[in-house]
């Protein structure tokens, strides 16, 4: 109460931020266990395991020899990682704190601060699980060979960016209609089990068929992805603008939404949830 506050300049205001959100991205990294080391071990765990079951899918199926000509372990991880890294993103971010939460008492706490802590960890803990389990592919398997590597990164970023701002919309909308939200949010991550598109080909599929799956941002990231990890495959019925431009327009409404009902929030409100 008897505190001068000294005025700021921009630098020392960006890092003080930037302080906030590293410390809020430990928090976050830290929820699944409390040994930051054992929680990326369980993501990759869990990464790996989805990894597995596709691959033996795909090989008792036989649909082995409808993916491209190339390493098919990376055709199925371009499709994974992307997916996984899409959904778990969105679901951090719909599961940060709100503006009614106990956390926003504390005075540098902010929803922006929560928002991206959830995002920027959820990022963090797939980037070392991607890495982690090239690189043991790469050494105990088979060498690596990826046609563009940081062109595939970067639609990995996008999807990651998609899952950002549809997170924020759900986010902003949670505290007016919380079932709702947790209910669209579920049809939304199982839906993409099948509408990502990360179990087959774009190209291979008839006009009636691809109408169903190119409102997907996540369907376009995943066969622009594959176009660049795959120096024979080139991607004709996806956008690489499409999850970009629909990924920013989202994030622009959320961001307003989230504002407003930042404005309107009552601690009532976690009664209802």
């Amino acid at each position: 109460m008897f505190q001068q506050t000294a005025p700021r300049t921009t630098i020392s205001s960006a890092l003080s931020f930037a302080e906030l959100i590293y410390h809020a991205i430990v928090r976050t990294v830290r929820k699944t266990h409390g040994n930051a080391v054992l929680s990326i071990l369980i993501n990759m765990l869990q990464a790996a395991i989805f990894v597995l079951a596709f691959y033996l899918m795909f090989s008792v199926l036989g649909l082995r020899s409808a993916a491209l000509r190339g390493d098919f372990l990376i055709y199925i991880m371009s499709g994974v990682f992307l997916f996984l890294t899409h959904t778990k993103t969105l679901t951090a971010v719909v599961s940060s704190e709100g503006p009614a939460s106990a956390m926003m008492k504390h005075a540098p706490m902010n929803t922006v601060i929560a928002i991206s802590a959830a995002a920027l960890g959820t990022l963090y803990i797939q980037v070392m699980s991607l890495f982690t389990i090239l690189f043991i592919y790469h050494v105990a398997f088979v060498p690596l060979e990826i046609d563009q590597p940081i062109a595939t990164f970067g639609m990995l970023m996008i999807a990651w960016l998609a899952g950002l701002a549809i997170g924020v919309v759900l986010l902003a909308l949670k505290p007016w209609f919380p079932t709702f939200v947790s209910i669209a949010t579920t049809v939304y991550s199982r839906a993409n089990m099948i509408a990502s598109g990360k179990m087959f080909v774009a190209n291979s599929l008839p006009p009636f068929m691809l109408a169903m799956f190119d409102w997907n941002p996540l369907f376009h990231c995943i066969d622009q992805a594959r176009g660049f990890a795959f120096i024979n495959y080139f991607p004709r019925n996806s956008s690489l603008t499409y999850p970009i431009t629909v990924a920013l327009i989202l994030l622009m409404i959320g961001l307003m939404g989230e504002f407003y009902t930042r404005k309107h929030a009552s601690a009532s409100w976690n009664a209802r949830r």
